[in-house]
């Protein structure tokens, strides 16, 4: 079955511009002598989001090898294993100091009602397979356009079907993050934009009205939606499911950037990682952090130079609030 991915989807886009336009620990929970506030959140290794093909144990030991905190879980190929597999790996994980980040949600919501309707028919097994390895967070994308349904019709579809989502996941105790797209060349690639920017998705989760879902922020999409340290100032925890962290490319204007046209966290200072990273700290975020390039030349790089090129960047980018 086909899938659309972020990675596909911002190639499309792109094109389409062209042509026409885990339970989280807390690392260091109480204020320093200071009373600054110190960070809760852990460095997430995400092997596909930086090209880099691995298994779920692979994963895990190339995060502990480059010094990550936290791993991204598999939810299909957690799905594959049994209980006592199940419980060997949390083992595993507790040993490396190591703990699940967010997994990716396997069901396919964007697209027509049969490939949801399928998806939602596997949700409940993954869901409390994910569940058994000890994971607790999930998190997907928002398409930020469509080519027939208008923002009200697109809403609603959305509130219907990510509210049966959610319910899935609450039933596991799995909370459920929503990621909004922020490039202009992404959100007007298409005849109706849609949701783009936190106000927005805050305004979809409100409707979706369930306890379990937050938000997943991107540095990449704040910045691309013009928005600022003060923007995330009004969160707490308890609405940030999962973090991305990205800069951008020198040199273009921010409505002119591509979503699959990134950098490594602090590679170029276009985006300012210090107050998007401090907000976070503000506000107690106790989740997964992940880099997510889309980059070409990292994914050019063989798997370990780019595993240690990430944990060097990300390393770099934390200590902007360390």
């Amino acid at each position: 079955m086909s899938k659309m991915t972020r990675r596909t989807f911002a190639k499309l886009a792109g094109a389409s511009v062209l042509l026409g336009a885990g339970a989280s620990r807390s690392l260091a929970a109480p204020a320093d002598e200071g009373g600054t506030s110190r960070r809760r959140f852990t460095k997430e290794l995400v092997c596909g989001a930086i090209g880099v093909r691995a298994d779920q144990r692979r994963a895990i030991a190339l995060a502990r090898r480059f010094g990550f905190e936290s791993v991204a879980p598999s939810p299909h190929e957690l799905a594959g294993l049994s209980d006592g597999q199940l419980e060997e790996l949390r083992g595993e994980l507790k040993e490396t100091h190591l703990m699940w980040g967010a997994a990716g949600l396997p069901v396919d919501f964007r697209r027509d009602e049969r490939r949801f309707r399928s998806g939602m028919q596997r949700l409940p097994h993954l869901a409390a397979s994910l569940r058994r390895a000890g994971v607790v967070r999930v998190g997907t994308w928002l398409r930020p356009t469509h080519d027939t349904l208008t923002y009200r019709a697109n809403f609603e579809l959305h509130v219907r079907r990510l509210c049966e989502v959610a319910g899935v996941l609450a039933d596991h105790g799995l909370r459920f993050g929503l990621e909004y797209v922020g490039p202009k060349t992404s959100w007007a690639a298409s005849r109706y934009p849609f949701v783009h920017t936190l106000a927005e998705a805050r305004e979809l989760i409100a409707e979706i009205g369930r306890n379990n879902v937050g938000l997943v922020l991107d540095s990449w999409h704040w910045y691309t939606a013009h928005e600022t340290a003060d923007d995330l100032a009004s969160l707490t925890n308890a609405d940030v499911v999962a973090c991305h962290l990205n800069d951008a490319p020198a040199g273009i204007p921010v409505d002119e950037q591509r979503d699959n046209e990134r950098e490594l966290p602090a590679a170029t200072g276009v985006i300012d990682l210090k107050a998007f990273l401090g907000a976070l700290v503000a506000i107690g975020y106790d989740g997964p952090v992940r880099a997510e390039p889309f980059n070409k030349k990292l994914n050019a790089m063989a798997d370990e130079a780019a595993v240690a090129a990430t944990a060097a960047a990300m390393n770099k980018a934390f200590a902007l609030v360390s």
